[in-house]
């Protein structure tokens, strides 16, 4: 396929209120016969000569609508050439950083218009509730409100460019095991209500009342009985009490054959996808009865079996996403194939490199440094060990969807979460670039089996660089005997048996590359120096790491997760004989589980060290009778001698009335670029709507009575300050501002780093800055 090379300006779109979209579409629908209403919500194959995309809705003609190419991936635009392999969804939580978040939608979606996708199938909602969960590079961590957060930004940089987001999958599907019909048992996710909502529900909620995705895409598992596809209790927590406005599709082939096809309709969902009942080359247009919906759909309809409101309705929701991006206005057509991706395809990438290079940076993670980092230009040799630091030999994008064994450094898991590489910087060449700069020698075995070689290239070095990997990804694949879900937390490839190798010759710095937690017995190696949780950075890999560890760039990534001891620190292994998941936990997964049982983790949520020193002071709480947000105000002193970026994180204790509630949940932070010697006010809002909880019985949200406790940390066990605060105590308009006097916590660790982001008070363009007392206001959530 030959195309223009010519690419379209940037846009920035200003999209349409939910409003004004719904009375287009409906406008739009009233023209429409019951066939065309019924064709907007079928899809028309995946792998054939009707769409060119992963998904496709047909055009209809008589409103000017041209069709709807649907097109994954949460790392940019899948199998298609020249375009850009973006981070994984992973590390962009891991900056903590919320113009990266937003920049990361934004470039994307830049991509994704330039080649004419019209809906982007992403971003991840779904939680981190094991370390094992195949799909947990593609979401954003073990914490709701971080989720929710990140997605939000990422959602509202896609859509900016009038790119659909498609928000997924709804809901508890946590796990790759079991979740889909070709299983011999479908696997059914068990929750009680208010775990689902507060838990599971609510990043979707954050994001839908934030950044508004015109689209949520339902999961193939069951969730308490019903298929999450047809599950009319589901759709109505989404459509009714979260007020969803857009339409909702399915996870491709996520009906159930044994499960009549008006049962998904008349539950409430709108469109299915890719239309056909199995992956084949046949379009619907030839054998209808191979797909689902279309004309049996308007048959059902006509006998009465579907109510032509609920057509009308799955049609002016779709309708409504598209003209609330404005893709009426002269939007790009596609110009790829995913049947047959060319070389010669219109080149997208524009400059994107630079970001993908800086969120590969602030999202690296340095959890020990013994004062080895950052390189010194002193030194005279260093060695740079292991398969995972060079280019693989094979190329980057060996094996289908990159489902094979990685050969060389890993940058992305495996599944429909990936996107080719245009090229892949290995960390060895990037070492190597910056060490010749230096005059320091570079010495490289990159054979993981045989330790005896990676002694000798450790021999004589003053400091070893060692990179290993896990990888994981999604379950239509099996690497290595893993079938997506990781079976256990430990390094591939001879890892750890490496790791203690290059330590026994001097000062080692392990760099990791895995999609979550990894096993680590080696840490307690005295000349185990330092370590990096590089997670899966994209295409700039090499650079982003080869910027943290020569100091171009101070480490300020923190922990989406936590990383336990070994993999009984974990309450929520997957049970891979039993098909029935039950959230008994309730929400004490992650740093909740460590809390309430007092298990001290080996590395916490929200942890991450930095080549500078920050101290906390002056803490205050106050709160706002007009919209019943909480501001939290603190000073952060760099104390340090280089300049870098700390990330204020705010935990909350519920009043001692709400007995349901884990002692301490994040519920905002801010990152902050302080300079050497200076101090910075931060002060982070939190919206009622994110310390409210869930009332079961009234199926509201709601804020109890009492004293809440909002504690300021780096992480989630190094809290520095509290403060107290009653919501509306004595309200008469404006603010009530309560002082209190500060918890000492003890030491404060080192924090802090560089990204893209200069200062606390800058923004995207699509977020509010405030000053308040003085302050540098930053937003723990958009308010639009």
């Amino acid at each position: 396929m030959t195309v223009s090379q010519i690419l379209n300006p940037t846009v920035q779109i200003t999209l349409r209120s939910w409003d004004e979209s719904i009375a287009l579409a409906t406008a739009a629908v009233a023209n429409l016969t019951l066939s065309e209403k019924v064709s907007l919500a079928s899809g028309i194959g995946f792998g054939n000569v009707e769409t060119p995309c992963v998904g496709g809705i047909a055009a209809v003609s008589k409103i000017g609508f041209p069709g709807l190419c649907l097109q994954d991936s949460p790392t940019g635009v899948r199998l298609a050439y020249n375009v850009s392999a973006f981070p994984a969804s992973i590390n962009v939580a891991a900056t903590f950083d919320q113009q990266l978040m937003y920049n990361n939608g934004r470039y994307m979606g830049e991509e994704l218009r330039d080649k004419g996708v019209n809906v982007q199938l992403g971003p991840v909602a779904n939680m981190m509730r094991t370390p094992q969960g195949g799909r947990g590079w593609e979401a954003q961590g073990a914490d709701p409100f971080l989720t929710g957060f990140t997605t939000a930004n990422v959602i509202e940089g896609v859509q900016s460019n009038g790119v659909q987001s498609c928000l997924k999958h709804f809901v508890l599907n946590d796990q790759e095991a079991f979740r889909s019909d070709a299983d011999p048992n479908h696997g059914d996710s068990i929750a009680d209500k208010k775990t689902l909502m507060e838990y599971y529900v609510r990043p979707f909620k954050i994001a839908i009342d934030s950044a508004g995705p015109t689209s949520i895409m339902c999961s193939y598992n069951e969730v308490n009985g019903v298929n999450a596809c047809n599950n009319a209790a589901l759709f109505k927590i989404l459509k009714e009490e979260v007020g969803f406005k857009g339409y909702v599709m399915t996870d491709w082939w996520a009906l159930r054959s044994n499960i009549p096809e008006i049962d998904a309709a008349n539950a409430g969902l709108d469109m299915v996808m890719p239309g056909t009942k199995v992956f084949s080359t046949n379009t619907c247009a030839s054998d209808p009865t191979a797909c689902w919906w279309g004309p049996s759909l308007v048959n059902e309809t006509l006998a009465g079996l579907v109510n032509t409101s609920r057509i009308d309705d799955m049609a002016t929701r779709i309708l409504a996403g598209w003209y609330r991006t404005k893709q009426e206005q002269s939007y790009p057509t596609v110009n790829f194939n995913s049947n047959s991706p060319a070389a010669e395809e219109l080149n997208v990438q524009r400059n994107h490199k630079a970001h993908i290079r800086a969120v590969g940076a602030a999202s690296s993670i340095l959890l020990k440094n013994d004062g080895v980092l950052p390189l010194k230009s002193s030194l005279k040799a260093i060695s740079v060990i292991g398969m995972d630091a060079i280019y693989p030999p094979d190329g980057p994008n060996a094996g289908s969807d990159h489902g094979i064994s990685p050969s060389g450094t890993l940058a992305q898991g495996w599944g429909s979460g990936t996107t080719y590489f245009p090229y892949l910087v290995a960390p060895l060449d990037a070492i190597k670039s910056v060490a010749d700069s230096l005059n320091i020698a570079v010495k490289n075995s990159s054979d993981n089996w045989h330790p005896e070689n990676a002694k000798a290239a450790a021999a004589g070095s003053d400091v070893s660089l060692v990179f290993v990997n896990s990888d994981s990804g999604e379950g239509y694949i099996t690497v290595e005997n893993f079938p997506g879900d990781r079976l256990n937390l430990s390094l591939w490839n001879n890892g750890d048996n490496l790791i203690e190798a290059v330590a026994s010759e001097g000062p080692t710095v392990v760099v990791i590359h895995s999609p979550g937690a990894v096993n680590m017995p080696w840490l307690s190696h005295p000349n185990v120096s330092a370590v990096i949780m590089a997670l899966m950075p994209g295409q700039e890999s090499g650079n982003s790491i080869a910027d943290v560890l020569f100091g171009a760039v101070n480490p300020s990534g923190r922990l989406p997760f936590t990383i336990g001891h070994n993999d009984s620190d974990y309450v929520t292994a997957i049970n891979f004989t039993n098909p029935n998941v039950t959230y008994s936990e309730g929400p004490y997964f992650d740093y909740r589980w460590n809390q309430k049982y007092g298990i001290p983790a080996l590395f916490p949520f929200g942890f991450g060290l930095s080549y500078t020193t920050f101290s906390y002071s002056n803490i205050q709480v106050s709160y706002a009778c007009g919209n019943g947000s909480v501001f939290v105000s603190v000073d952060i002193a760099n104390v340090g001698s280089t300049d870098g970026n700390e990330v204020a994180q705010v935990y909350l204790g519920y009043p001692s009335s709400v007995t349901d509630q884990p002692a301490k949940q994040l519920k905002g932070f801010a990152k902050s670029l302080i300079a050497s010697g200076s101090t910075s006010t931060v002060t982070i809002e939190i919206p009622e709507n994110i310390y409210s909880v869930y009332d079961v019985s009234s199926s509201s949200w709601v804020v109890p009575d009492g004293t809440y406790t909002f504690y300021v940390g780096s992480s989630s066990e190094d809290i520095k300050l509290s403060a107290s605060i009653t919501p509306a105590s004595g309200c008469s308009g404006g603010y009530e501002v309560t002082t209190a006097a500060a918890d000492n916590y003890g030491a404060v660790s080192a924090m802090g780093a560089a990204s893209e982001t200069t200062s606390a008070n800058l923004y995207h363009s699509g977020a509010k800055s405030l000053a308040v007392f003085g302050a540098a206001f930053v937003s723990a959530l958009m308010l639009w």
